[in-house]
């Protein structure tokens, strides 16, 4: 699996790639700004990138800007940002239509290899890799009273989150020491409050409900 990075920083941009290379992927270019990572991207061959979100020359949200130009240019790109801070109008962007393939981890959360490997494969397959703290700001911008998200119970939020992590119902009863079924009830009754078709593919419902706070 071919990876293209854009970090700025040596020593993490170097990290990043012992670390990819030493669970078996490629590292195609490893990039310190937009315009090198959009060129690498350029050249073919990327099988996912894994993105900052804070790049030269402005460190403010060149990353993102190259990545959601990288998806533009080839539809369906997997993009995995890393940041420390999370940019909620780009996640949006990123994540409204709909196609998945899409992740976004802040780097002081990550706690070893094998969760940050896990998360560059999900995302290349096609898959989700949201951070906790992520899902919250989008739910918290949703969540006037008026609106779909306000409507849902406190219980219906926090299965909501586990849900936009990418998690099946199997996962999120034994996080909230529920049952199945209880999962299953909480499920469709959140479908039914942000008028999304309810499915039973864990990817397809959660990339609408990502899709839905990425509105």
């Amino acid at each position: 699996m071919r990876v293209v990075i854009a970090e700025d920083l040596f020593l993490l941009r170097e990290g990043l790639i012992r670390l990819l290379e030493a669970y078996g992927f490629e590292v195609a270019a490893a990039t310190d700004n937009g315009a090198d990572f959009l060129a690498a991207v350029r050249k073919g061959g990327c099988d996912v990138a894994v993105v900052d979100v804070r790049l030269p020359p402005t460190f403010t949200d060149e990353g993102l800007r190259a990545a959601l130009t990288a998806r533009a240019e080839f539809p369906g790109l997997p993009v995995l940002v890393v940041s420390q801070y999370v940019e909620q109008l780009y996640a949006r962007e990123l994540l409204a239509d709909g196609a998945g393939a899409v992740g976004y981890l802040l780097k002081d959360r990550v706690l070893d290899g094998a969760q940050f490997t896990d998360a560059v494969t999900r995302v290349a397959r096609g898959g989700t890799a949201m951070d906790p703290e992520v899902i919250a700001r989008l739910l918290a911008r949703n969540a006037a009273p008026e609106g779909p998200v306000g409507r849902l119970s406190p219980r219906e939020r926090e299965v909501l989150e586990l849900m936009a992590e990418g998690r099946s119902n199997a996962a999120i009863a034994a996080r909230l020491v529920v049952t199945e079924r209880a999962v299953a009830k909480h499920t469709a009754s959140i479908f039914t409050k942000l008028g999304l078709q309810p499915s039973d593919d864990d990817n397809r419902r959660v990339l609408a409900v990502l899709a839905h706070l990425g509105r």
